[in-house]
């Protein structure tokens, strides 16, 4: 897990100039043995299922910021770490035991988590850079460089989107009307363009004097900002083919009741010949 995101506080004042100097992470003390780190990391995607996490800086930094300019490896579950899991908006139906409906992706899952240090420990041999503060701002633009690249990975995400919306206008019989052809049309059109930005980075890459190869910045950067925006609009387009039902449908629990059950497959039907489950 590559942990960057500090929590920052104040956005107007560096590091070394925060109330609580622990807003970034920095080193707190040091001994013949490594390095003792505290402070926070937020916003860490799969951090749980995770081996290692690496701890960089979030910012361009300055002289007064060399106990922040920290480069390290810690085993995910390192002595004086704390995770505080992210909440997200349908865990209580996820909970409810209804079935798999409601889970999404039922056997594998995504995750956010807050990383709280407190005197995490690193050993010499998994510190990388050590009050290099003039190297920061290098490092944060070519770790986003390839992270903003990877992001052509939302693309797989839309192809599946643009397949479901597809398939719920044909349940609601309505495959060939123009203006849902017109909306899947669009969809499959910001989705390749996120997908041709990413692609078109890796290709125009260069080889750098250590023999990585580095892609093109200034359309990993195009890939990151079409992917801020197109995904929503590609959301957007297919809750409005899906219609109403996608945000009032009743959960699995409700559609396994004996009574309500019934009475959901009655009144959810779409055209002749589309199982009512299959449209949930």
């Amino acid at each position: 897990g590559g942990a960057m995101t500090d929590p920052k506080g104040d956005r107007s004042k560096g590091p070394s100039e925060q109330d609580d100097p622990d807003l970034f992470t920095r080193i707190v003390d040091s001994d013949e043995k490594g390095v003792y780190v505290s402070g926070a990391k937020a916003h860490q995607t799969g951090c749980i299922n995770s081996h290692w996490i690496i701890l960089m800086p979030t910012i361009r930094l300055t002289q007064n910021d060399k106990e922040y300019a920290i480069v390290g490896a810690i085993p995910a579950d390192v002595k004086g770490l704390t995770y505080i899991y992210g909440r997200q908006s349908c865990d209580t139906r996820v909970m409810e035991g209804g079935g798999d409906i409601d889970l999404g992706n039922a056997k594998f899952g995504g995750q956010e988590a807050m990383m709280i240090l407190d005197r995490v420990f690193i050993p010499w041999d998994k510190l990388f850079m050590n009050g290099e503060f003039e190297f920061a701002s290098m490092l944060v633009e070519r770790f986003t460089c390839y992270h903003r690249r990877s992001y052509v990975c939302k693309t797989g995400l839309g192809d599946v989107l643009i397949g479901a919306a597809a398939t719920i206008a044909d349940y609601n019989g309505v495959p060939n009307v123009s203006h849902i052809k017109d909306k899947i049309i669009e969809m499959t059109h910001l989705n390749e363009t996120i997908f041709a930005a990413g692609i078109a980075s890796s290709h125009q890459g260069h080889k750098m004097k250590s023999g990585a190869y580095l892609n093109d910045d200034m359309l990993a950067q195009v890939c990151k900002h079409n992917v801020t925006r197109f995904p929503y609009e590609i959301s957007r387009l297919a809750q409005d083919i899906a219609g109403g039902l996608m945000v009032t449908l009743p959960s699995e629990k409700d559609f396994r009741h004996p009574e309500a059950g019934p009475m959901l497959k009655k009144y959810l039907v779409g055209r002749k010949g589309v199982d009512v489950e299959n449209r949930m």
